[in-house]
């Protein structure tokens, strides 16, 4: 096996095992969830672009930075399912048809929404506090920017994508997603890309808590068994002389 094989098998080996396994055993009932956000997306692309429904879907699932903050909140989890008008919406739906296929079936459904709504829910807040500081800062926003809708459901797919990596240890791929939402901001100073960022650094928190909590218990749980140790119950000290 070449070198180059053996990095790719140890990088994708088993997340790629767990996806092939699930589809094999259960085909396309592996990812009901996933199907049914595809068809959301559909629906919601087809609605708003007609005369009659690009209201509708402006008032349910499209967010601005100037909208009140009671309101964005409602409309932010049918955000992660209104495609961008500007985009081809097919990119779109492969997007969520691979990154949410593989998401439900490693971290199950639930876990899969929730960590898709974290991530954009990070871009949406984000906005806000970007256009409070300003162009002057590299990490502000300009106050027209206030006026563009949210990312939609790209924010959530980056946010999957690297938290998936890292939970399965491809972590040349999750630092390659993050240099390239990097680059994209770089290339094409916009929100999107900064939104992109900031879902990327809130699942990156999520991904490291876990760990840092677990590394917290073993150190208290070393430190009291170096307390106990060498004295047992029934264990006398020796007497010093």
């Amino acid at each position: 096996m070449s070198t180059l094989a053996r990095h790719a098998r140890a990088e994708w080996g088993p997340l790629f095992s767990t996806v092939r396994g699930a589809l094999a055993a259960r085909r396309w009932r592996a990812v009901p969830m996933t199907l049914a956000a595809v068809c959301l997306t559909a629906l919601f692309q087809y609605v708003q672009n007609q005369s009659w429904g690009y209201q509708f879907v402006q008032n349910i699932g499209c967010v601005r930075a100037e909208d009140p903050l009671w309101l964005a909140l409602i409309r932010t989890p049918l955000s992660l399912f209104v495609p961008a008008l500007d985009l081809p919406v097919w990119g779109a739906l492969v997007q969520i048809l691979l990154v949410f296929g593989i998401a439900e079936i490693c971290l199950g459904r639930w876990r899969t929404l929730l960590i898709g709504y974290v991530a954009t829910l990070a871009g949406t807040l984000y906005a806000r506090v970007g256009i409070a500081w300003g162009p002057e800062n590299p990490l502000g926003l300009p106050a027209s920017d206030a006026q563009v809708v949210d990312t939609g459901p790209s924010a959530a797919v980056v946010g999957l994508a690297v938290f998936v990596c890292w939970r399965y240890r491809a972590y040349f791929t999750a630092a390659l997603v993050t240099a390239l939402m990097v680059v994209e901001v770089l290339v094409k100073n916009n929100l999107a890309g900064k939104e992109h960022l900031a879902a990327i650094a809130a699942v990156l928190v999520l991904c490291v808590l876990p760990a840092a909590r677990h590394r917290d218990g073993g150190t208290r749980s070393e430190g009291r068994g170096s307390e106990g140790e060498g004295a047992g119950p029934g264990v006398k000290p020796p007497i010093q002389s």
